[in-house]
């Protein structure tokens, strides 16, 4: 007797993304949400070296929240909707040749990207959680400043670095 997998394609397909790749709807939207939030914070960094340290505050509260959007549509689209690895192996599932980058070049890129990924959670979140605690309502400067400079910076550069990773894992898997 032979299996069809036509139906087991399709049904693990999930939604496909609005960038005209491999990727599921939820990866695409994560990584134009990861993009786009760059300018954003570069934007509440100006702010704060202008003094204006409640417009900082709301957009540092606005690109948590956002992440922390992204990574609940991300996380539910990969385990509920979407099969990842489906997707990132290629193949005539998708109308053209397997990807070869898959699954040694994938998963590498993958690990690497969750390093800063969740660095970058974990940062953000203990950032933020002492600068709500610390600085008083609303935001001026005080005795905190000195290391919430500190740690703002390393967020902000593993946010970047999130954002790079999280595009190489993306091409390699969904692109190439």
């Amino acid at each position: 007797m032979q299996h069809d997998t036509t139906e087991t394609q399709v049904s693990s397909r999930g939604i496909d993304g609005f960038l005209g790749t491999r990727a599921s709807l939820g990866m695409d939207v994560v990584l134009v949400g990861l993009i786009a939030l760059l300018p954003v914070l570069a934007w509440s960094v100006a702010l704060v070296r202008r003094g204006a340290y409640a417009a900082h505050k709301r957009l540092q509260l606005f690109i948590v929240v956002t992440l922390l959007a992204a990574i609940i549509v991300f996380e539910i689209d990969v385990r509920l909707i979407s099969d990842w690895k489906l997707r990132a192996a290629g193949g005539v599932a998708w109308g053209g040749q397997p990807n070869p980058w898959w699954p040694a070049g994938v998963l590498i890129a993958l690990g690497i990207h969750l390093v800063f990924a969740v660095s970058t959670l974990v940062l953000l979140v203990w950032v933020v959680w002492e600068a709500l605690a610390r600085f008083p309502s609303p935001p001026v400067p005080g005795s905190h400043g000195a290391r919430h400079k500190v740690m703002a910076r390393l967020a902000a550069a593993d946010l970047l670095l999130t954002a790079i990773t999280g595009s190489v894992f993306y091409w390699l898997a969904f692109v190439a």
